[in-house]
């Protein structure tokens, strides 16, 4: 096992990994850069190092930094967390070769995945269903017109190396594909160095469900069932919860299972996560594979009682996975609220100082997070503040919970997105399970849920 970590991301999930640490016995080195002086995870780690100034360019993407700090430090691993350099081949290949483990899967897996065109084909040469589009990247506007009349719109153009809503184009009809088509090029030359682009057919009510897989170096894989994320507004999720409240546990096995042959095709180890979306006939189609930990990895953690960010660590030592998929049981329902440093109604971003802040307790809750009263939000990164959780022998138990936990939420000096989580929550449709991702473009809140 590893005598020291050194964890290149900052936050709350940088705390996690910490905590993780802790109980493992391993040392751990915190990265920061000079607008995170007064981050918790450089308090709570064991040695730290600034790497930079405050834009991520300079400092937590800055990869000579990161590797000199764990050199320095003598690190003997990195975990990288979610984002920033989570899923860059070349920091991994940077850090293997100064003889520095990285606590994630293989490059190869990372790359095959990281190419959404790429992804495609490899999904359909394991059998895993996909949506009908291109079968790699479009050669050009005439390829694109070609595919689109073959599979008929609304079709949806992606980035082949994107991620996060960027480089993506909806296209309802032939007279929207050419402008649709440059803006997704440019879009993702700008935001990936790459303009290739894949064309998919486009569901216009799917819901957005994502199994999280765990395997080993020796060819061990099991999944630890769903999550459901279709709360989302552009691409970004809001809200999750484990399971969802609407597959019956003959399509969870049957997702389960798909889920298990793509990271299989991919040769797959460490925490990952396969995304798909659910048509309104109840079939699913792959969408993308994240290979990291994700933001909302904490709910299943509380459904399953398995230690994701643990086991990605034993999983890099080389330690093999013993449990068996029958081992694997889901038991209660939990959700996940992000809390985030912006406005709850036009979501723009609300940086500055916490003047007060008081985390909720009690029965079923966690808290993940690396505020505090007297912490300053800086405005370079992320937004989230924190991941309330709650965990309740079923679904309407976690939701009321869920309710008690925003309530007794207490943070003031700069505005946070509190109030959506319990508009939200008091939604019928939300109360019943009957939502998309689609449900945010319609969801207003009230004056009495902007005044809570």
């Amino acid at each position: 096992m590893f005598q020291k970590i050194l964890i290149a991301n900052r936050g709350e999930i940088a705390l996690r990994v910490i905590w993780a640490c802790k109980e493992m016995g391993i040392k751990t080195v915190a990265v920061y850069s000079s607008a995170d002086e007064m981050a918790l995870h450089r308090r709570f780690a064991d040695e730290d190092v600034c790497i930079g100034p405050a834009p991520s360019s300079a400092s937590y993407l800055h990869v000579p930094s990161i590797i000199s700090a764990a050199e320095i430090t003598g690190a003997e691993a990195i975990h990288p967390g979610y984002g920033f350099l989570s899923e860059n081949p070349q920091f991994i290949e940077a850090a293997l070769a100064c003889n520095i483990q990285f606590i994630g899967p293989s490059i190869e897996s990372i790359k095959r995945m990281g190419d959404k065109a790429e992804a495609r084909k490899t999904m359909i040469s394991a059998g895993v269903p996909v949506l009908p589009g291109s079968d790699g990247p479009l050669r050009n506007l005439e390829h694109a017109q070609e595919v689109s009349k073959k599979i008929g719109f609304p079709v949806i153009i992606k980035a082949s190396a994107g991620g996060g809503g960027r480089g993506m184009r909806i296209v309802r009809s032939e007279d929207e594909l050419e402008k649709n088509y440059n803006l997704a090029k440019s879009e993702a030359r700008i935001s990936f160095s790459n303009d290739e682009v894949y064309i998919e057919k486009f569901l216009t009510n799917p819901r957005h469900i994502e199994i999280q897989v765990l395997g080993d170096k020796y060819g061990n894989i099991v999944h630890l069932g769903e999550r459901e994320c279709s709360i989302q507004r552009r691409h970004q999720k809001i809200i999750e919860e484990a399971p969802s409240a609407i597959l019956s546990s003959e399509l969870r096995e049957q997702m389960g299972e798909a889920a298990i042959k793509a990271a299989r095709a991919t040769g797959y180890f460490s925490a990952g996560t396969v995304e798909f979306l659910l048509d309104d006939d109840m079939k699913f189609y792959f969408m993308e594979m994240n290979t990291r930990i994700q933001v909302e990895h904490g709910i299943t953690e509380l459904v399953t009682g398995v230690d994701l960010v643990k086991w990605q660590i034993r999983v890099a030592a080389g330690v093999p996975i013993k449990v068996r998929q029958e081992d694997i049981h889901i038991q209660g329902h939990a959700i996940e609220c992000r809390i985030n440093a912006e406005d709850p109604v036009s979501f723009l971003p609300s940086p500055g100082h916490i003047d007060y802040f008081h985390l909720p307790g009690g029965p079923g809750i966690r808290v993940d997070s690396a505020a505090y009263a007297g912490y300053f939000v800086p405005p370079h990164y992320d937004s989230l503040i924190a991941k309330l959780m709650s965990f309740g022998k079923d679904r309407e138990e976690a939701i009321a919970r869920m309710n008690r936990a925003l309530d007794l939420t207490v943070l003031e000096g700069i505005k946070t997105n509190r109030t959506l989580h319990l508009g939200i929550l008091k939604h019928d449709s939300f109360l019943k399970g009957d939502y998309s991702t689609k449900f945010m473009e319609t969801f207003t809140l009230m004056p009495p849920e902007l005044e809570g």
